[in-house]
């Protein structure tokens, strides 16, 4: 079992990293600010079930193959960026429809949660990160690796659980000022078309 001050010092630096600007969290803020405050927290879950999915690979070993393979890291890295497009052409066909407006045109929550999990996942520098990040704060000496692995995953997401939650709320304030006309769902929906074509070639043109 990790130190008291070795747990504070992590949960200090999860908070500090999840508040940075990053692809997660524009993504959440532009769900909330296109549906409102409960369409980010669905698509906040669907992050955090990702970063289960991470925290896994890294306990178990296998993010080490997309450290070592070039191939698994590409392919990894075109379908998100592949999934991300598709998430851009949706939203430019949105057009001027609103969650409001027109409740026909909303994917629903459990989609939203799904797009969560799937953009995570098809991350690989998220694994790559928390294979990187995660193993500074291990002690060989205070048990079972893999467990230590696993309970600094358990307060990553909780940092990540504050920090989303708390843009999703400030996402819906935006939802509830623009969603009043069409005018303004519009420009949201065109902002959030190009947020994921933006996110797509960031994605697409990394490196390691």
């Amino acid at each position: 079992m990790p130190t008291i001050e070795t747990i504070c010092t992590f949960f200090v630096t999860a908070l500090i990293m999840g508040l940075a600007p990053g692809p997660d969290i524009i993504f959440v803020l532009t769900q909330s600010a296109l549906y409102g405050a409960r369409a980010g927290i669905s698509t906040m879950f669907g992050l955090l079930t990702g970063i289960c999915g991470h925290t896994t690979a890294v306990a178990l070993g296998v993010a080490a193959l997309f450290q070592t393979s070039e191939l698994a890291f590409s392919v990894l890295k075109f379908a998100g960026a592949a999934y991300l497009l598709y998430l851009a052409w949706l939203s430019f066909r949105s057009g001027a429809s609103t969650a409001h407006l027109e409740r026909s045109k909303f994917p629903g929550y459990w989609a939203l949660y799904r797009r969560g999990v799937i953009m995570n996942i098809t991350n690989p520098k998220v694994t790559l990160f928390f294979l990187a990040f995660l193993p500074q704060f291990v002690d060989p000496a205070r048990g079972n690796v893999s467990l230590q692995i696993i309970l600094f995953g358990l307060l990553f997401q909780l940092a990540s659980l504050l920090v989303f939650g708390t843009v999703s709320l400030l996402g819906g304030k935006l939802a509830e000022r623009f969603n009043r006309s069409v005018r303004g769902q519009l420009i949201m929906n065109r902002i959030a078309g190009t947020v994921f074509v933006v996110l797509a070639l960031a994605l697409l043109f990394s490196s390691r």
